[in-house]
């Protein structure tokens, strides 16, 4: 019948690196798309109104029922990067699941995102689940194709900002040896574009290796991307006795979590180049140059463009359980986020957030907030005394002490900017999501040092940081409480803040 809605193409992996890219594109296609996402609310601001979103797991098999219901092509993006030493058994049971979800709800086909490598002489065990996964996909009927891509360069992708930011920060560069092992690095373009065609390839099954125009060592693809930058890098080789040492300094010098970089540096190990070319003969993407790569992420970077990063995946990123501290460093930005949740409702919390600072002061630390605002001064900075307008109320543009009000949207969202002399850029910014019966509540502090005098402004301040922002949510919490039973019932009248933006950046 014309006009009926074609069968889904069902997207899993939708919050991450590569899946929060390719959903837009199947959209601009005309596609009818469904997501299964754990938190649906991690989709609900990316203007994707016309997707079919499935809250739930690949591990539910209620929710992949549901999911799976009508669909013609799957989208398996799904992989325990982060994971723990049980990450292969895990990856292979949610692998045939899916397999069996798929073939029971009579699935046309299952497309598959793997890793580049030759089997037999594959170390990575992460490489070798990416098999592993591969092999159980296929196991039930279902014709997958599997697309195994190498270093995937990109704006926010975590192997080519992990080598981005080593060649960015270390002049003199001291190697380990798996810094001459081949790749062949392919554009993110070239990844979706190959994702995109095999949705309706007339022939395409079993494994394709995809990859870029060159074959180059990672010490040639660092030396190339210093080239486009401008830099002058030295490069020594050093044999690392045990291959972990050199994810964990991969972890502390890049904004590359250490529980990533470290399976990250293990695939490293291997040569990643393409052996069979099937994929150049049956599939028509013509693969960019390692340099056109590189430039289009770089220009991504500059303009602030960025669709997803490596953070993106919710498996990559700390968990959101309640007291737990994250301090990440991506793209340029440093940040310390903190989480709690209150019996307050979202109202109370945000009203308390709302009348931090001026007469009140704040309310942890707050002889380290005037000593602080008193130095700027000092300085020739503003320093706390502008103090606010109003004692509850604020609005977009307005100073707050030593900040200015950058955004608000009600009941959900406050962000500050610092003002006072840094060398760099500072923001404070708090989120309040409804959690149960109360509030789940997130606060942020976001740095973008200025040179290394600004990576040391905020290393040294960490210290402080530890007993300050705690306390800070801490004590927001028990206002709220306090106030959510003084005043149970919000009044009509309340007044509406003025809305803004989310994030200080679009990097964050």
């Amino acid at each position: 019948m014309s006009g009926a809605r074609p069968d889904p193409i069902l997207v899993t992996g939708a919050t991450g690196y590569i899946g929060g890219r390719l959903v837009p594109r199947l959209l601009a296609e005309g596609r009818s798309v469904r997501c299964l996402v754990r938190d649906p609310r991690r989709v609900a601001g990316r203007g994707w109104q016309d997707v079919d979103v499935i809250g739930g797991d690949v591990a539910d098999a209620e929710a992949l029922a549901v999911a799976m219901r009508s669909v013609d092509v799957a989208y398996y993006l799904v992989h325990s990067m982060a994971g723990s030493e049980s990450f292969r058994d895990r990856d292979r049971e949610l692998a045939a699941k899916f397999a069996a979800a798929a073939s029971h709800a009579g699935v046309r086909r299952i497309v598959y995102l793997g890793g580049l490598g030759d089997p037999a002489a594959v170390r990575s065990r992460h490489l070798v689940s990416r098999h592993e996964v591969g092999e159980v996909l296929a196991a039930r009927g279902v014709p997958v194709v599997e697309l195994r891509a190498g270093l995937i360069v990109g704006s926010g992708s975590a192997s080519f900002e992990m080598l981005r930011t080593l060649t960015e920060r270390l002049p003199i560069m001291v190697m380990p040896r798996w810094v001459d092992s081949r790749c062949q690095p392919i554009g993110v373009r070239n990844v979706l574009e190959y994702l995109l065609e095999a949705l309706d390839h007339p022939s395409a099954v079993g494994v394709y290796e995809i990859g870029g125009a060159d074959v180059l060592t990672y010490r040639q693809m660092m030396q190339r991307y210093a080239q486009i930058r401008g830099l002058r890098r030295a490069m020594v080789t050093f044999p690392v006795p045990h291959p972990e040492w050199g994810g964990t300094f991969a972890g502390i010098v890049t904004p590359i979590p250490r529980r990533i970089a470290e399976p990250l540096v293990e695939s490293l190990q291997t040569d990643m180049v393409v052996r069979d070319g099937r994929a150049a003969r049956e599939f028509a993407v013509q693969p960019m140059r390692y340099e056109e790569a590189v430039e289009l992420a770089l220009h991504r970077m500059a303009t602030d463009t960025i669709e997803t990063t490596w953070a993106s995946s919710l498996a990559s990123l700390t968990d959101e359980r309640a007291g737990t501290r994250e301090l990440a460093d991506h793209e340029g930005m440093v940040l310390e986020r903190h989480q709690a949740v209150t019996r307050a409702p979202p109202s109370r919390v945000f009203e308390v957030i709302c009348a931090l600072g001026g007469d009140d002061g704040w309310p942890a630390g707050n002889w380290l907030w005037q000593a602080r605002g008193l130095l700027d001064w000092l300085i020739g900075g503003v320093g706390m005394r502008r103090g606010r307008r109003h004692p509850r109320e604020l609005l977009v543009g307005e100073p707050l002490d030593f900040w200015r009000v950058e955004a608000l949207e009600p009941y959900r969202l406050v962000r500050l900017r610092a003002e006072m002399r840094l060398p760099g850029t500072a923001w404070l910014q708090f989120e309040v999501l409804p959690h149960h019966a109360g509030s789940r509540v997130q606060q942020t502090a976001f740095f973008e040092p200025r040179g290394a005098l600004g990576h040391l402004y905020w290393y040294a301040l960490l210290p402080f940081h530890r007993w300050i922002f705690p306390g800070l949510i801490r004590a927001i919490c028990a206002r709220a409480e306090a106030r959510a039973i003084a005043l149970p019932v919000v009044p009509a009248d309340e007044p509406t803040p003025v809305l803004g933006p989310i994030g200080p950046t679009s990097r964050t």
